[in-house]
């Protein structure tokens, strides 16, 4: 009988195991011995960790400096428009002001003279120059009487019996007219309808 020697390192958990020659892969499985893989693995880790952080600090320096330039446009953008909207008017006041100097003349013909139709045609200068002024700025008076009542532009204010047949659901007379500016409805007219 031939004895044959047993070699616990041969056997893993109870199976016998044949002997495997020894590889140096230069991998450290164990990490209290020495070896090169898990050395080079901290240090590229290391590497990354403050590429990662540098990119971070990167974005945050992006995100605040966007931030606030958007708090410089709010603000900005909140002064533009408080200012357009105390000067909204000055265009308009600007060209009324030669109306207004028109008036200021018609007054002192009116103090200083009696003839009516003088007055009357001074008077008259002033509305057409006033009218005109408007009208370039894109005011446009609405046509009414003797048109159908339209609740989208008309407001009623009373009804009378209609004189014809024909006058039935129309427009009589205006007591306040009605504007467009820019084709935009900005006041009804207030009519009187004949029913």
């Amino acid at each position: 009988m031939s004895e044959t020697k047993h070699n616990p390192a041969e056997e893993i958990n109870g199976q016998a195991t044949a002997e495997q020659p020894n590889v140096n892969m230069g991998i450290n499985a164990d990490e209290n011995m020495a070896g090169t893989t898990h050395l080079n693995d901290a240090v590229a880790t290391e590497d990354e960790l403050e590429k990662l952080q540098a990119q971070l600090a990167e974005q945050k320096d992006k995100y605040i400096r966007l931030m606030a330039e958007f708090d410089n446009f709010k603000r900005r953008n909140a002064k533009e428009r408080v200012e357009l909207i105390q000067t909204a008017g000055k265009d308009i006041i600007t060209s009324l002001l030669d109306v207004l100097d028109d008036c200021d003349r018609a007054e002192k013909v009116m103090q200083s003279s009696e003839d009516v139709a003088i007055i009357k045609e001074g008077i008259q200068l002033v509305f057409n120059k006033l009218r005109n002024n408007m009208q370039s700025k894109g005011l446009k008076a609405m046509e009414s009487i003797n048109h159908d009542f339209d609740v989208e532009k008309h407001e009623a204010i009373t009804q009378i019996p209609a004189p014809t047949e024909a006058l039935k659901g129309k427009v009589l007379d205006e007591i306040q007219k009605g504007y467009y500016l820019n084709d935009k409805l900005i006041r009804f007219a207030k009519v009187v309808v004949g029913n």
